[in-house]
């Protein structure tokens, strides 16, 4: 339960007063992250899903899918990942790259990846709308478990913290990476019952998406650990949308 209301009460804004804020907790936590990010999942898809009942077309229903997320978290990882796009565009020290990730104001590289990869998300999402309502929900659920799911492997031992301070120093190096290999098989094997609720290939693209949503994580998450020493909390928020953002798109492919 310490787990469970330390993954909701970080990374959602659910009513989950955290009762216990130590490494343990933690650990707990970030394997519980992908429940989290499924119940988020699951509320942007219904709000999507009742937009194209009531007539609005897939186009706006995409925008509020995309939208929910972002509400959900307070903008959190949307704001990390502008910050993790401002420190490895600034070309500086790793030192001086973790102030401007530090500092409140989006510089014109977070701009940038703010714009493209919110526009991804909207027209992944309005593609597979298209399709038809199912493929958009269900698509949304998945992109928004694998994205949490790259927290887990992002919180595995070997994976340091740049600061001494913060979110991304308590979760830092806490998850084994054993725990996080069965973590990672029990959403894959969603993803494909999920699939399969269509066709046998779509249980096997469903996959395919996933994997290349933690794939691309997995690189943003070294090019991070190198660039600035290890992670923070504004990488984690990258990392989490890159995943999510990717699967998304791997999903229209095909």
């Amino acid at each position: 339960m310490d787990g469970l209301r330390f993954a909701f009460g970080t990374l959602t804004v659910l009513p989950a007063r955290i009762t216990r804020w130590d490494r343990d907790a933690a650990r707990a936590g970030m394997l519980w992250a992908p429940v989290a990010g499924l119940v988020v999942g699951l509320f942007s898809a219904a709000v999507g899903g009742v937009l194209l009942l009531l007539g609005s077309g897939p186009l706006l229903a995409a925008v509020a899918t995309a939208a929910v997320p972002a509400l959900m978290t307070r903008g959190l990882h949307l704001d990390g990942l502008a910050d993790t796009a401002d420190g490895l565009g600034s070309a500086k020290p790793a030192e001086d790259a973790l102030r401007i990730m530090k500092q409140s104001d989006i510089g014109p590289f977070g701009v940038l990846a703010l714009l493209f990869f919110l526009l991804a998300q909207v027209a992944a999402l309005y593609r597979l709308y298209e399709e038809g309502w199912a493929y958009g929900t269900v698509a949304a659920a998945l992109a928004a478990t694998v994205a949490r799911l790259a927290l887990t492997h992002a919180s595995r031992r070997g994976v340091p913290a740049a600061r001494p301070e913060g979110l991304g120093a308590m979760v830092a190096a806490t998850v084994p990476l054993p725990v996080a290999a069965l973590a990672t098989a029990g959403v894959l094997v969603a993803c494909a019952a999920a699939g399969a609720l269509f066709s046998p290939y779509d249980a096997l693209r469903h996959v395919l998406a996933a994997a290349a949503g933690l794939g691309a994580a997995a690189l943003l998450l070294r090019r991070c650990v190198r660039r600035f020493g290890g992670v923070t909390g504004d990488v984690f928020g990258a990392v989490e949308e890159t995943a999510g953002t990717v699967a998304l798109v791997a999903l229209t492919l095909g």
